[in-house]
């Protein structure tokens, strides 16, 4: 039996950085190794230690389930403590995710953007300047992927 397939988890807010890096005397003999957080467990860290949410709001927030939640909590802190224990450096990506604006996709450049500001109608594409311009569906999108034979 295989396992269930990993749906997409919502970020509100990505990462303002892309990793860290130790320093000090031992930084550069030992453990020269990265330790990779994905986006989702980032976010589990800002939404329960930093907004100080509970896992069940946090859960809300990231559609998906509370024992979920702890699950991807948990491996962020293991990853996290591994990196301070070893000196590893830390980086910040991957993992299967949306964030919380809308994609839109050009038909002309066939360019994939998102649009922060929702509150503005989108005129063209950032790119090439086309108005041939649809919502992205990336639910549809995955589901298409997945059902390929």
């Amino acid at each position: 039996m295989s396992p269930r397939i990993k749906m997409f988890r919502k970020v509100s807010s990505p990462p303002v950085i892309k990793g860290f890096k130790p320093y000090g005397l031992e930084a550069g003999k030992q453990n020269s190794g990265f330790v990779n957080l994905l986006y989702e467990e980032y976010e589990a860290i800002r939404l329960s230690d930093y907004d100080h949410l509970n896992h069940q709001k946090a859960s809300v927030m990231m559609g998906v389930s509370r024992p979920t939640f702890t699950r991807i909590y948990a491996s962020a802190l293991h990853k996290t403590a591994k990196a301070f224990v070893e000196g590893k450096q830390i980086i910040i990506e991957g993992g299967k995710v949306y964030f919380d604006t809308d994609w839109h996709h050009c038909e002309k450049c066939t360019c994939f953007f998102n649009h922060p500001k929702k509150e503005k109608p989108i005129e063209n594409c950032p790119l090439c300047n086309s108005q041939l311009i649809d919502k992205f569906d990336y639910k549809n999108a995955f589901e298409a992927v997945t059902n390929t034979p």
